[in-house]
């Protein structure tokens, strides 16, 4: 078989969702399996549900109002009669969203993140999928949370590859087309969990790892992986070809086309991977696959914004050693902050942090008696993949440099801009 990822800029609106059926009549749909993520920005618009729930219970119904009135337009545009089946089945999902806020008792905001956002793929599944049928696409709906099964790390869970290995085995069948969920699964309790933003690709990958499938697509707006992302540069170049290796570096840093944790298992059973544009789906895009470097080889740009740069010293000029630095690490770790970049010297030690949970302000009261601490907040990281001068002196022209880290390919700058 072979697995097609949609994300959400694919099916953001009724137009998307007829050009998925082009993709298919193209490409064909044997032995396919289409993992589709939530419509547009369906997963923003899910959050600002949760935001209400915990902070403005009297705004909820204004925030699922508008998550609805999304949906609706989309239906309306694709299924003519309003009687048909598919308003039932949307509406039945957005009743079991009222219904969990309605009678969750729990205050911890991952567990209800989870049974919440993930609607968003839920909803924009049935629509495809019913679509798909309605157009003489046969297909089959499957609900990924009875597939893939993950421990209680809510918001981020970490799969059980043997369960969901068998669950696989006895629940796909070969020479048909499915449609199911990115992002989602379930624990042993069998509530919902997540697999981080921009899990879809990763759920395409564990499919493809789990049937042994030939290939996997990420079908984007983007003509396939650049070597940079068009929002924040203004000339970019496609990458043909990159390996496994370089494929999971750029990831590591961020590049926004691949999430980190897909490249892994297909890595593992040497599962191509291509990322081509959905918009020109015979245009050949861009193949991770074995081999060595990138083609061409260029410089690669990337950023990530809204960081954290810390400057952390000891309080009487002692040195920073390794059980200062076990015990940095250890509230870093205790306070969910993914570390991007870090520098030490003798009586110093800086970090970049991703502070995606907001506990910033609680561990700098907690460092704050250990450390004196420096903080420097909205700085932006800039990693360079194969730099040379002339990338260097693009990134550094005008911006205010924080920090700086070279290795022999790498080189990572933070900025205040």
């Amino acid at each position: 078989m072979r697995v097609f990822k949609f994300g959400g800029a694919s099916v953001k609106d009724a137009d998307g969702v007829k050009n998925l059926v082009n993709v298919l009549e193209e490409t064909g749909h044997n032995n396919t399996f289409l993992v589709v993520s939530a419509m547009g920005k369906i997963t923003n618009a899910m959050e600002a549900v949760l935001e209400a729930y915990f902070d403005d219970k009297q705004a909820v119904t204004t925030a699922l109002n508008e998550v609805i009135l999304y949906h609706q337009t989309i239906m309306e545009a694709l299924f003519e009669n309003k009687d048909h089946e598919v308003y039932d089945k949307v509406n039945m999902l957005f009743e079991e969203v009222r219904g969990f806020l309605a009678w969750n008792k729990s205050p911890k905001y991952s567990f209800v993140y989870d049974q919440v956002v993930g609607y968003g793929e839920l909803i924009s599944t049935s629509i495809v999928s019913t679509y798909l049928n309605k157009v003489g696409i046969k297909n089959e709906w499957l609900d990924i949370r009875n597939l893939i099964k993950t421990d209680d790390n809510y918001r981020d869970g970490r799969v059980n590859w043997e369960r969901t290995q068998q669950l696989i085995a006895e629940g796909v069948e070969k020479n048909k087309l499915y449609v199911t969920q990115g992002f989602l699964a379930s624990d042993d309790n069998n509530f919902t969990t997540t697999l981080g933003r921009e899990g879809s690709d990763y759920t395409a990958a564990i499919l493809a790892y789990c049937l042994n499938a030939n290939s996997v697509t990420i079908w984007k707006d983007v003509p396939g992986v650049l070597n940079a992302d068009p929002r924040y540069f203004e000339e970019t170049s496609l990458l043909n070809k990159i390996s496994y290796r370089e494929a999971i570096e750029l990831a590591f840093y961020g590049a926004s086309v691949i999430h980190p944790k897909t490249l892994q298992p297909l890595q593992r059973k040497e599962i191509p991977l291509h990322v081509k544009s959905f918009l020109n789906p015979k245009d050949a895009g861009t193949t991770v696959s074995k081999g060595i470097g990138i083609e061409p080889e260029i410089p690669c740009f990337i950023v990530k914004k809204n960081q954290v740069l810390m400057k952390l010293s000891s309080l009487d000029f002692s040195f920073i050693v390794e059980d200062s630095i076990g015990d940095l690490f250890k509230l870093l770790h205790d306070y969910k902050m993914k570390v991007e970049l870090i520098q030490n010297s003798a009586i110093s030690f800086s970090v970049c942090v991703d502070n995606k949970y907001n506990r910033l302000t609680d561990l700098l009261d907690k460092l704050s008696g250990k450390f004196k601490v420096v903080c420097e907040e909205d700085v932006s990281l800039y990693t360079i993949r194969h730099f040379n001068k002339d990338a260097i002196k693009s990134l550094q022209n005008g911006r205010d440099v924080l920090l700086e880290q070279r290795g022999k390919q790498t080189l990572q700058l933070v900025v205040k801009e």
